[in-house]
């Protein structure tokens, strides 16, 4: 009876979650899997700056104090006459993802796309004199990606009214130029600056799946209402991050943090490096491995990963950018559907000493966080995570080593078993199941399906 019991309330909880899937952000929790593009001027210096190696890497006019004047001369040199938009979005499709979030304007207040209202841009200021964000939205058109766009909301430090309290009060202000931080004035800059781009964004480059918001710092309640309501105003579909500010977000974000941020939507954001932007001296690099394996438990958590690229300042992925993601491409191509349009099922995982030590080793360097900076873990132990979809369950076997496979989870108590295959595999697997476990082999030559070592069980149910 209590088999009975808690897999009817399990299938109506799938099926009322399904019916309710209509919306924005409905179809955004399916996508599951998108992509961070962060490049700016900062990709030009490559993590360099007079002779010396840069601290904050994309943050670096902050950490090195430099002019507005001086830092815009960057500009003369950018010329990435290698950028090519649709192949940025089909290495993103080929990779497995479904969107892309594109800085159209990060902290150093240059914006990367024709502005109207600020001449501090890439068509103004480069001699590139090309709009990204016009050939971004024409290749998402055509591989049918969603665009998203990021937009530094509190931090500009190109503008005079941008006060900030974090860490403490100017903490990320530019204070060399602008030193008087109780004369900033935000709503000012909000006017001048964040509405008319916003405008531009939402007006110019078709339909935008998010406005991905940073650094809310001190803008207003009233300020972050009045934003949401001018996006709703101009594109009723678009979706706003937490980030807006003061509660008003569609969904919620963590920044190098496998720790789901909501009980609702959130989207975990990663860089495969140390850095967001492009660093000629970043060599520490996630594995495919690790980058699956953090795939896996945000999803069977219930959010999106959006993986971080850095673009190189002549328009190209680095070189180990693109080795990764052919290596996750490859895994998607066999194991997506246990990804897309999933659920996490009634148990994320089988509990392990190995994840509550991953967990606690996360939670203790996610205590502070800037520029550089990653909380995830890096761990490759064996573990097993869940998603579910209808009536059947996904068990992924991450950094898998053997055939014997036993769960704990799932059994007669919590599942009633119809067939069991190995996604990539067409060989048979026969199972036991008891109120205790559910025991099965893998086939023998299991390890051939992948080169990414997490292995995806099919489990359908009556």
């Amino acid at each position: 009876m209590k088999k009975i019991y808690l897999f009817t309330l399990f299938m109506l909880c799938q099926t009322l979650r399904l019916l309710a899937q209509s919306g924005p952000i409905d179809q955004f929790r399916a996508y599951k899997f998108g992509m961070f593009l962060h490049w700016g001027l900062y990709a030009q210096t490559a993590g360099d700056w007079k002779n010396h190696i840069v601290k904050g890497g994309e943050h670096f006019m902050l950490y090195e104090r430099i002019p507005v004047n001086e830092y815009a001369t960057i500009a003369n040199q950018f010329n990435p006459i290698k950028f090519d938009a649709d192949a940025w979005v089909k290495q993103a499709k080929a990779a497995g993802m479904k969107y892309v979030v594109f800085t159209a304007k990060h902290h150093d207040g240059f914006a990367m796309y024709n502005s109207a209202s600020s001449d501090y841009n890439i068509v103004k200021r480069s001699p590139f004199k090309r709009d990204p964000v016009a050939e971004l939205a024409k290749a998402c058109k055509k591989y049918n990606l969603m665009l998203c766009l990021y937009y530094s909301l509190g931090r500009d430090w190109q503008d005079p009214d941008v006060p900030t309290n974090w860490p403490v009060k100017a903490g990320r202000s530019n204070t060399w130029d602008y030193p008087n931080e109780d004369g900033k004035v935000f709503n000012r800059y909000f006017e001048r600056k964040v509405k008319p781009q916003i405008t531009e964004l939402l007006n110019n480059y078709g339909p935008i799946g998010v406005l991905w918001f940073d650094t809310p710092e001190l803008i207003s309640k009233s300020e972050s209402a009045e934003l949401k309501a001018l996006v709703h105003k101009l594109q009723p579909n678009c979706l706003v991050n937490n980030r807006i500010g003061n509660g008003l977000g569609d969904f919620s974000i963590s920044e190098q943090s496998l720790t789901p941020s909501s009980k609702k939507a959130w989207e975990s954001c990663l860089t495969i490096g140390k850095n967001w932007g492009y660093n000629r001296h970043d060599s520490t690099w996630k594995s495919p491995e690790v980058l699956v394996r953090h795939l896996v438990e945000v999803v069977a958590n219930g959010g999106n990963l959006l993986l971080n690229i850095g673009p190189q300042g002549d328009g190209t992925f680095p070189d180990w950018t693109t080795a990764r993601l052919n290596a996750i491409g490859g895994w998607m191509k066999t194991n997506h559907e246990a990804i897309y349009g999933t659920q996490p099922w009634l148990a994320v995982k089988e509990s392990t000493a190995t994840a509550e030590e991953s967990s606690t080793i996360e939670a203790s360097k996610n205590a502070t966080k800037d520029a550089v900076f990653d909380g995830t873990p890096q761990t490759i132990a064996p573990d097993v995570y869940y998603t579910a979809k209808g009536k059947v369950i996904y068990v992924f076997l991450r950094s898998w080593l053997t055939p014997q496979v036993i769960l704990k989870q799932i059994n007669n108590q919590t599942a009633s078993v119809k067939d069991i295959s190995l996604l990539g595999s067409k060989k048979k697997i026969k199972w036991t199941g008891t109120n205790q476990e559910l025991k099965l082999d893998l086939p023998a030559d299991f390890k051939n399906i992948t080169d990414v070592p997490v292995y995806v069980l099919k489990i359908t149910t009556n």
